[in-house]
Order: structure tokens, then sequence, then C-alpha cells
């Protein structure tokens, strides 16, 4: 097997764990989402810990630890990426699949908006036109849901945040989740206690099974990332940008098919907008990158 389409397996399979999260965080009721948040930041740090150590990454941690300005990022990077996994979680177990697939759909455009406002980067002119679809959307979606989408919002804006730190801070994908489910680890350990003080610790309470996928949530956390790792190593940027439509488009269909979210016509338009404005950024992107790749090849020949 070529060492790409090795890429393109492990690529899938990320996104296909990502998009099949819908199914896997109601198993862990009558866990509040709260606390399933605790728990998959408790159990991700030791996963994550293990992993270091296993992958031979303790010397980059270790300068991870030491660089001022990484920590600063990373530490940013690890509340917006609790912000994202705890609103994610309650999405979901609250009956709002559908609304957490837009978060994911619109977050490339929202990277390229951030990337405008944070690092003074310059839209070409059909990433305005999409960035307009875009908003559009946005308020279609607010007039039918009676309220603006901030579930969406909130994922996209929060994942947006926490690519840009991640990017700012160059660090492995390995050790830098390490160290952000570290700093998280003793609010994490703090609420789980509390918990069990006031007798709603449901770790204890619901059975060994539920214990287990409690426990669960830090192998669920890491296998994805490693697969995602192996993937964009092997494959083009191109083709990893656009698996990453993968998850929402299957997070969608579950909210969809299995869960039977309602979707009035109203709902449609604003999903039709989006997917819209995704498909003028998509193309727009890849031909940027052809003509990028054919200027770089015509200098080498001249």
């Amino acid at each position: 097997m070529s060492e790409e389409r090795r890429g393109l397996l492990c690529g899938l399979a990320a996104y296909g764990l990502w998009g099949a999260f819908p199914l896997y965080w109601p198993l862990l009721e009558p866990a509040g989402a709260v606390e399933i948040l605790a728990h998959r930041v408790a159990w991700s740090v030791l996963t994550m810990g293990l992993l270091v150590v296993l992958a031979g990454r303790t010397r980059q941690f270790a300068a991870l630890v030491r660089d001022p300005r990484a920590r600063r990022l990373l530490g940013g990077a690890a509340l917006v990426i609790a912000l994202n996994w705890g609103v994610y979680i309650w999405g979901v177990n609250h009956g709002h699949v559908v609304e957490t697939s837009l978060g994911y759909f619109v977050n490339p455009i929202v990277t390229v908006l951030m990337g405008v406002l944070v690092l003074g980067e310059r839209m070409r002119p059909w990433q305005w036109v999409a960035m307009a679809v875009a908003t559009v959307a946005v308020v279609v979606l607010t007039v039918d849901y009676g309220r603006v989408p901030w579930i969406a919002l909130v994922l996209a804006f929060s994942f947006g945040t926490y690519g840009l730190a991640k990017k700012q801070a160059g660090a492995g994908a390995v050790e830098s989740l390490a160290f952000e489910t570290a700093l998280l680890a003793p609010l994490a350990a703090a609420y789980l206690a509390w918990l069990a003080t006031t007798g709603s610790f449901s770790f204890a309470a619901e059975g060994a099974g539920h214990a287990v996928l409690l426990a669960s949530t830090g192998v669920v956390t890491a296998l994805p990332l490693i697969l995602f790792g192996a993937a964009a190593t092997r494959l083009p940027l191109v083709a990893l940008g656009l698996l990453q439509y993968l998850a929402p488009v299957l997070q969608f269909l579950l909210g969809l098919l299995v869960f039977h979210e309602a979707m009035p016509p109203g709902r449609w338009v604003g999903f039709g907008l989006v997917w819209l404005a995704l498909l003028v950024f998509t193309v727009e992107s890849i031909r940027h990158h052809r003509r990028r790749l054919a200027a770089v090849a015509e200098a080498i020949a001249g």
C-alpha cells in the first residue's frame, strides 16, 4: 500500500470518528455535559501523557513547558478547546446535532476571517463572496431558529481560535494537547471531587459499564488525533482540506436520519447557502493552490 493511500485511510478514519461523536456522547448520560467534559479532560491528560512517553516526545514536551510564549498561547488554546468540547457535548445531548454540524461546516470560513482580523491577512475576492454568502446564511438561520445559532457560532469561533493559537505556538499535536489537558486537569479534578462530595458523581453510581465509558473518553479523544497526524504527514494539504468536510456531513446526516431533528424549509435554505459558500470557498482555494504550485514550478524552471 502506498503512503498516500495509507494517509487517505487514516484521514477517513479520523474524520469518520469525529463525525460519529454524536452517537458516543449520549451513551455517557445520565452524566451532565460538564461532568462529561471534566472526565474527558481527566482521562485525556492520562492518555496523552502516556502517548508523549511512548511516542518519544518527552524532550519536545519539556521544551514546550520551558517556552513562555508557547505556554501563554497553549493556555489560551486550552480554555477555548474546553469551551468547544463542553458546548459540543451539551449540544449533542440536548438535541442540537444538526446545529453542531453547522459549526464545523462554517469553521473553514471563520478560520480565514480570523486570519484577516488577527494576523492581518488579506482575503481574495472570491473568499469575500463566500464570506458574504455565509453571512446571509447565518441571518436566514437566525430567522428560522428564532434565535442566533449560537451553538454553531461558538463551536466555529472557538475551534478557529484554537487552531490559530496552535499555529502560532508551533508545537506538535501530541505534546501540545498533553500540555493543554494538563493545564485543565486541576479544574476537572476539582469539579469531579466536588461532585463526589455532593453525591452527584455518576462515575461510581451507574455501574461498571458507565464507568468504563467515561474512562474511554481519553482514548476517544486521542485516537482520531493520532490518525489525523498520520494523515497530515502523508497527504497533500488540498486533500486534507477536502477531508475535513466529512465530519460535519456525517454529523448532519446523523442529526437528520438517526436523531430525527427538524429541518423546516427555512433551515434547508440556510444550510444550502452555507454549502454554497463552502463550494465557492473550496473551489477558490484549490485554484489558488494550483496557481501557486504552477508559479513555483515556473520559477524553478526559469
